[in-house]
């Protein structure tokens, strides 16, 4: 009270602050004793501790330490008395109390305390603070009470300070219509909020038509379709085409609520009143820009500072709107309608307009689905933004859903096409993790790691493991930033849970431990102690147990306190994963691990840490192989995860099985393919012997100089035969018909006998089998008589025979 009364300022306010604790402590003397000095000091008081007050009696509304009734009594004169404070700052403070004060209140105490004496204070005579006041609590009133007694007690005070005389009040009154209009429901708005609203909408002075226009658009949901196509539409209008030319103010409020507007009035506009307002959104999400359309706009010349800030908000705003008018366009029409425009607000030159297409990307993602492929382009130019902290950013908060939809929706559906046809987005993530990592950014970095924890659900094992898994092990290895390494790591035991391949798995493994647990430098072996701790999050226990166990138990000779240390912390839930009777003899190694640490353990803290876990670890139970209702849940999902690593197993080898069962197929066709092939050459080859050349029947006649030339002949036969120049048909066509011929008697074996007479070799034509020549230059040609000779032209053709 003497702090109060004769202290110094600041001691006065550090009581005023201090209020709602001594309410809390002794409710009963504050209210007698001390409330009643504060009341008389904010009379004099500077603007710091009337701030204080106005705050302090908010948080005792607040923490509820008195009553309502009790409140009501004791403060709610106070802050009636202050609200019309001089200093606009500390009357909007006492403002936001009292309004909140409304709330609570009960209606009979509104009434009688703020509602009659609101009349005389919201009269012309009265000043331009309290009239601007009463306009504010107005709209507070309208939802406290009955709409009859909105009509009869404040609606003829809003219609007067509609009409008044300063222009700061109507914008004031009229950004409160929303708020009545809202109390005292459709018809009353119809009748006398909507021609009020359009009167202050065409006033003289330009915050007052920014009001006007900014609260129509807000009650468009409560005017029907006659208001809007009569009144609203006519006076949109006028905006759009009076927004360029004479009234600037508008614009950046006009491209703010444009998506709205159209949306909003879809159902009322004509194909062309359609087409307008599209064109009047594609031209203010170029505006400021010198280069328009891909041409000079002479019209746009190097604007002031100002001019440029207000442009840059319009295209920001563009930009938030555009999820809307995807759907005012209809997402069919996206690539012929609004994909320029998309392109240009992607490709910005100003940070804001490029951060608020990164923040709405997933929006536009999920109304394109299944043509989402169209802005793949776009994504990977985000990707690789140059403002790490505010582009990247804000695309990284929905990543993983825009990959999915973008990899898994659309017309490219199917897992075996999975960023087939969005070649440019691995090199974009991997392009955009290694800026983050070479910029100072560790935040940013840190939150696209942990993003990229999605990646097994998008990409293949296989690309995984190749593109980015090592990449977090490096991270882990050679980064400085704590947070950074344990994102990697714990990305990294992502991709380690859904590899594919069992060598794989445990290459990776191998390196856990060896370059983790095993590496020179002791942070190498405290990230293995994160590494073991989201391994046990991750994997089942069996898994942790199976790999990582004994690994981690080496630990407890580590020769630096500080991961002895941590390693004691981690004792309990190492503990948890462990199974009797299977996990009986790691048990055993835990123990003994633990008695050597009683026993050796030189270093204090280690030590007390260790005898705290010691007890910690007594009072634990070991679950067993069977279930137990205490470990029911536990048992459950790790059992769960155990099916699924077992099924990645077998995944892999019937993925194995099956290549090898494609091999031997392959193999087994490719044989019996072959094998077809010369026997329908054999075939075709006896066949055409068959025809072409009759056995001789008089075999008895056939002299010594027959028979010398049968042998000389066979002999030809076997050599060209032998020669693997000739070996197969097909790969000498344009050969004579004697080498093929002998090929094919060789290959069909010694059981075929024939014998061959001078004249034997006649042309037999047939129409589906092409003529193989026997030039008589030919050397080989060994099958023509001296009968042939002397028949000259009329022989010529047996020279040839029909294959």
């Amino acid at each position: 009270i003497f702090f109060v009364s004769s202290g110094q300022d600041i001691q006065g306010t550090s009581v005023v602050a201090n209020l709602p604790v001594l309410m809390r402590q002794n409710p009963a003397e504050t209210l007698r004793r001390v409330v009643p000095k504060i009341r008389e000091v904010l009379h004099v008081a500077g603007v710091e501790m009337q701030l204080t007050a106005a705050v302090s009696f908010l948080t005792v509304l607040q923490e509820e330490s008195v009553s309502i009734h009790t409140y009501s009594h004791s403060f709610l004169h106070i802050i009636l008395q202050n609200v019309e404070h001089r200093d606009a700052g500390v009357s909007n403070a006492w403002l936001e109390t009292l309004l909140a004060v409304i709330e609570a209140l009960p209606k009979e105490t509104v009434r009688h305390e703020i509602l009659n004496p609101l009349v005389s204070k919201a009269q012309l005579s009265q000043t331009l603070q309290s009239r601007l006041v009463s306009c504010k609590i107005m709209g507070k009133l309208a939802n406290k009470f009955e709409a009859h007694i909105i009509k009869r007690e404040i609606l003829p005070l809003v219609k007067s300070l509609c009409q008044d005389v300063e222009f700061e009040v109507r914008t004031c009154i009229c950004r409160q219509l929303e708020h009545i209009a809202q109390g005292i429901g459709t018809e009353l708005t119809k009748t006398v909020v909507l021609p009020e609203l359009v009167e202050l909408a065409r006033d003289e002075d330009s915050s007052v038509r920014l009001a006007g226009f900014e609260t129509l658009v807000n009650l468009l949901d409560m005017f029907d379709a006659d208001d809007r196509s009569q009144t609203v539409l006519p006076l949109v209008k006028s905006f759009c085409e009076k927004s360029f030319k004479a009234d600037e103010s508008i614009l950046v409020s006009l491209s703010f609520h444009l998506g709205k507007l159209c949306n909003g009035l879809y159902g009322i506009f004509t194909p062309e009143q359609h087409l307008r307002f599209l064109e009047f959104y594609k031209k203010l999400s170029t505006l400021g820009l010198q280069q328009e359309n891909g041409h000079n706009d002479n019209q746009l010349q190097l604007q002031t500072l100002e001019q440029e800030k207000k442009y840059i908000s319009v295209r920001k705003n563009c930009a938030y709107n555009f999820p809307a008018m995807i759907v005012f366009v209809d997402p069919k029409n996206f690539h012929l309608e609004l994909y320029s425009i998309f392109f240009c607000l992607c490709h910005d030159p100003e940070v804001p307009v490029r951060y608020t297409m990164a923040i709405s990307f997933y929006e536009v993602a999920k109304l394109l689905n299944p043509g989402v492929y169209a802005i793949h382009k776009e994504l990977v130019t985000l990707l690789q933004d140059e403002s790490l902290e505010v582009v990247l950013d804000a695309l990284v908060g929905h990543l993983p859903e825009i990959l999915e939809l973008m990899t898994n929706g659309g017309e490219n559906n199917g897992s075996e096409n999975k960023l087939l046809s969005i070649p440019d987005l691995i090199p974009a993530l991997t392009t955009a993790e290694q800026r983050a990592a070479a910029s100072l950014k560790w935040r940013t970095h840190e939150k696209l790691l942990q993003k990229y924890a999605c990646l097994p659900h998008i990409l293949s094992s296989d690309q995984i493991y190749y593109r980015f898994l090592h990449r977090m092990l490096t991270i882990i290895l050679t980064n400085n930033v704590l947070p950074v390494q344990k994102a990697a790591a714990r990305t990294l035991c992502v991709y380690l849970r859904y590899n594919r391949k069992q060598e794989q798995r445990h290459e990776v493994i191998q390196k856990l431990i060896e370059q983790l647990g095993q590496g020179k430098s002791y942070w190498n072996r405290l990230r293995f102690l994160d590494t073991c701790e989201f391994i046990m999050e991750l994997f089942s226990k069996s898994f942790f147990c199976k790999y990582f166990f004994l690994p981690l138990l080496e630990l407890t000779h580590d020769p630096v306190a500080n991961v002895r240390m941590k390693l004691c912390y981690l004792l309990p839930k190492v503990k948890s994963t462990l199974k009797i009777p299977t996990d009986k003899h790691l048990l055993q190694q835990l123990e003994l691990c633990i008695r050597k640490l009683l026993c050796q353990e030189k270093d204090k803290d280690v030590l007390t840490i260790v005898k705290k876990t010691v007890l910690e670890l007594d009072r634990m139970e070991i679950s067993v192989d069977a279930f137990q209702k205490r470990f029911y849940e536990n048992d459950l999902l790790d059992q769960e995860k155990e099916r699924q690593e077992h099924l990645l197993l077998e995944m892999e080898k019937l993925e194995k099985e099956k290549l090898q069962n494609e091999k031997r197929s392959t193999n087994i066709n490719d044989k019996m393919f072959e094998k077809k092939r010369r026997d329908s050459k054999t075939s075709v080859l006896a066949k055409s012997i068959t025809l072409s050349v009759p056995v001789s029947s008089s075999g008895t006649s056939v002299g010594k100089e027959d028979k010398k030339s049968k042998l000389v002949r066979s002999q030809s036969f076997n050599t060209q035969a032998l020669h693997p120049k000739y070996s197969s048909i097909d790969k000498c066509p344009n050969k004579s018909s004697a080498t093929g011929y002998s090929s094919s008697i060789s290959g069909m074996g010694k059981s075929c006998m024939l014998s061959f007479s001078d004249d034997s070799f006649r042309s037999h034509p047939t129409g589906n089998s092409g003529n193989s020549g026997f030039p008589s230059s030919s050397p080989h040609n060994l099958f023509n008589s001296a009968d042939q000779k002397n028949n000259g032209n009329k022989d010529s053709q047996s020279r040839k025979m029909s294959m």
